[in-house]
């Protein structure tokens, strides 16, 4: 594994673990874009996808819900001057192409603590991730308990349990926090992980951005 994962890698990742993923595709040009996003299925989201740039709204490129080609073209055009005007000097792979998502966000991370080992991160995406900084802890591994005590614990819960948008499936938010730290606990050389967002609706869990830190030297890393 490579130290650092962004976007499509570590969403491939996931993916290959079995993790619930939004359909995403990369796109080396224009008319690539175009073929992509009818593959896919509009509307959808463009995003630059860079090895050197970890959070993607540093980039002021990501495009969303976008209805036809003519919107896909010119999104790709526009992501991919404002990404070498902004910078020059940075490697840009491609845009990535990716199902536009729905639901409520949702935010789940975890770091390695030298001390304690992994700890699991919990929160409501979106505004409330910044505006209320509204997020649980636990540490890994957990039970179907402490999945339930950390969604119950959230300021916004009541957003959680009865969003605007209509029903969701708590369920899926459980299992897929629970999922995450027998993960962890597999991979001792991931070091960091930021799910964000997460779309939670009625019919479960899609991850639809991902970023992983590994070490590859295990020798100083808590299980």
């Amino acid at each position: 594994m490579e130290p650092l994962l962004l976007g499509v890698d570590a969403l491939s990742l996931l993916q290959e673990e079995g993790f619930p993923i939004l359909k995403n595709l990369l796109a080396d040009n224009e008319d690539d874009a175009a073929r992509k996003a009818f593959e896919i299925g509009l509307p959808v989201t463009l995003k630059p996808s860079s090895p050197d740039v970890i959070h993607k709204t540093e980039t002021g490129g990501i495009r969303v819900s976008l209805k036809d080609e003519a919107e896909v073209r010119q999104a790709f055009r526009d992501i991919v001057k404002t990404f070498t005007s902004n910078f020059p000097e940075k490697r840009l792979d491609g845009v990535i192409v990716q199902k536009q998502g729905s639901g409520l966000e949702v935010i789940v991370g975890m770091l390695r603590d030298l001390q304690f080992g992994p700890v699991l991160m919990f929160g409501l995406g979106g505004v409330f991730v910044e505006a209320m900084k509204d997020v649980t802890f636990r540490l890994i591994p957990i039970e179907t308990a402490d999945a339930k005590d950390m969604m119950e614990e959230l300021k916004g819960y009541d957003a959680l349990r009865n969003p605007r948008s209509g029903t969701i499936d708590l369920p899926a938010v459980e299992n897929l926090l629970l999922r995450i730290s027998t993960f962890i606990t597999h991979h001792s050389e991931i070091w960091e992980m930021d799910l964000n967002p997460v779309f939670v609706t009625s019919h479960g869990v899609q991850i639809c951005d991902a970023r992983i830190i590994a070490h590859i030297n295990k020798d100083n890393v808590k299980d």
